[in-house]
């Protein structure tokens, strides 16, 4: 017996509280029943008897026909309903136990399992509504999605079903972008940009900005350098042969749904370049040097300038070092040093420093004369050499010029005949390309010698010039008589010969 009417009656107990009449009111005549929790032991046919009063006395009438039951195992699974999720926007699940029929409150559990190696909670407030629907609200993350969640429905009799969704969650994380952000010229440059995100991108790319229009913001699309893959939401730069006008400002753009979002790098080519010198090597005395030793290369290089003989550091900087030496003099020429030292190698470079100066007449110029003889001597200085020229003897009779040369001295004596060597203007100009210096040598008498003991010596010449005559008129005649006597040595014997020597001395 699985039901009475009287509870006081006893019935099996497996079907003791789940069965009941459908309509209670007996007086209605309608003895449909329920089962609930129904199981497959259930299974059978089930055959209706009535017990009552017939005029007064006990009757029961039991129906010939019987109704045959057959439990199979639950196939219906719960029904799990999921809204769009959004990273960071909160939402709600719901799961519906299947079955429409009355009976036990299942038992509803939500289980998640993460996609891969993620495992990541879910942590939100669950509710039952009517015993039969079940709700998980929750604020769902980037990490959640591809996760598998679980509704889990037990019902009496450690009957369950279950359904599993996998979470699909809208997100998008910051980009990646990976690769060796300096490379050697002539290298090739790889940078790869990625981001994590659900769905895919609508777009990923690689621009450059450029150097000439950075203040304007004026991009270069680099599509030709790059192998786009929007389904692993990757896109690869690749530049092969690098040079130092690729360094610069890489940019990488990626859309995902109304969101765009950018990743700056700074790519930097390793180079050298030769060292250049700028400025003048050529300066005149009193002004300033000023010379720059530059090298382009990345990293920067090391300048130092010294100069030749020396180990004295004069300057030394980063990329470029000037050399600046005010109020320049004679000693400041020569050679200098610009040494550029990069990474693990230096370069050097010898330039030659030539300071010039006005040509200068020195002190120690002059003229001094003696009797009708005046030598004149004049020194200048200067650089490059001074040439020397005397305009105001041009009409005179010089009877020699030297000139001679010592370092940045150069002398010239002129010695000349001059009847009245005060009427004389004696000027000496020295001149090279930085300029002219001219000055009238002063005249100055030799020691000793007064114009009285020039007309003594006026007088010996005359003297000297009379003796050197009258000697020249003896020899003459001398000459004469040695002829007449060598004639007639033919005519007399050696006796007379002699005899005429002796007479005539």
């Amino acid at each position: 017996m699985i039901f009475h009417s009287d509870k006081n009656i006893k019935i099996q107990p497996e079907f003791r509280g789940r069965v009941s009449l459908l309509e209670p009111d007996v007086s209605q005549r309608n003895c449909s029943i329920i089962i609930n929790d129904l199981k497959e032991s259930d299974s059978g046919s089930y055959q209706l008897r009535v017990n009552g009063d017939w005029y007064g006395s006990a009757d029961r009438v039991t129906y010939s026909t019987r109704a045959t039951v057959s439990i199979q195992g639950l196939s219906q699974k719960p029904t799990v309903m999921v809204p769009p999720l959004t990273e960071g926007q909160q939402t709600t699940l719901t799961c519906t136990a299947p079955g429409l029929c009355s009976g036990s409150d299942p038992k509803i559990t939500w289980m998640w399992r993460g996609a891969g190696e993620k495992n990541s909670p879910i942590t939100g407030n669950i509710t039952t509504n009517q015993g039969r629907t079940s709700t998980l609200t929750f604020n769902p993350s980037a990490e959640h999605h591809g996760t598998n969640l679980t509704c889990k429905v037990r019902f009496k009799w450690a009957v369950i079903t279950k359904e599993t969704v996998t979470l699909n969650v809208t997100y998008v994380k910051e980009l990646r972008i990976a690769g060796n952000l300096s490379v050697k010229e002539g290298e090739t440059l790889n940078l790869s940009c990625t981001v994590e995100d659900f769905p895919s991108p609508l777009l990923i790319m690689w621009t450059k900005c450029s150097d000439r229009n950075i203040q304007n913001g004026t991009e270069i699309n680099l599509q030709n350098n790059t192998l786009t893959d929007l389904q692993n939401s990757m896109a690869t730069l690749s530049i092969t042969n690098m040079t130092a006008e690729d360094s610069g400002q890489y940019t990488c753009t990626v859309k995902h749904l109304n969101k765009t979002m950018k990743e700056n790098v700074n790519v930097t080519v390793i180079f050298v370049r030769n060292p250049v010198i700028t400025g003048d090597t050529t300066v005149k005395k009193g002004d300033v040097l000023n010379l720059t030793c530059s090298v382009q290369s990345f990293p920067l290089s090391h300048i130092t300038w010294t100069k030749f003989g020396s180990n004295t550091n004069l300057q030394s900087d980063f990329g470029s070092a000037t050399l600046v030496i005010p109020d320049v003099s004679a000693e400041h020429s020569g050679q200098y040093i610009c040494t550029a030292e990069y990474l693990d190698k230096n370069v050097t470079l010898y330039p030659q420093v030539t300071v010039t100066w006005f040509s200068k007449i020195l002190n120690s110029s002059g003229c001094e004369a003696q009797s009708e003889v005046m030598t004149c001597v004049c020194m200048s200085e200067g650089f490059p050499l001074p040439t020397i020229k005397w305009p105001l003897l041009e009409n005179y009779n010089v009877h020699s010029a030297v000139t001679t040369v010592s370092n940045t001295t150069v002398s010239s004596t002129v010695i000349l005949t001059v009847k009245d060597h005060r009427n004389t203007a004696v000027e000496c100009i020295s001149s090279n390309e930085s300029g002219e210096a001219k000055e009238n040598l002063t005249t100055r008498m030799s020691e000793g010698k007064t114009e009285e003991d020039d007309q003594s010596k006026k007088l010996f010449r005359i003297v000297s010039r009379v003796e050197t005559i009258i000697a020249f008129f003896i020899g003459i005649l001398l000459a004469t008589i040695i002829f007449f006597m060598a004639k007639k040595c033919h005519r007399y014997t050696i006796n007379s010969f002699s005899e005429f020597v002796s007479i005539y001395r």
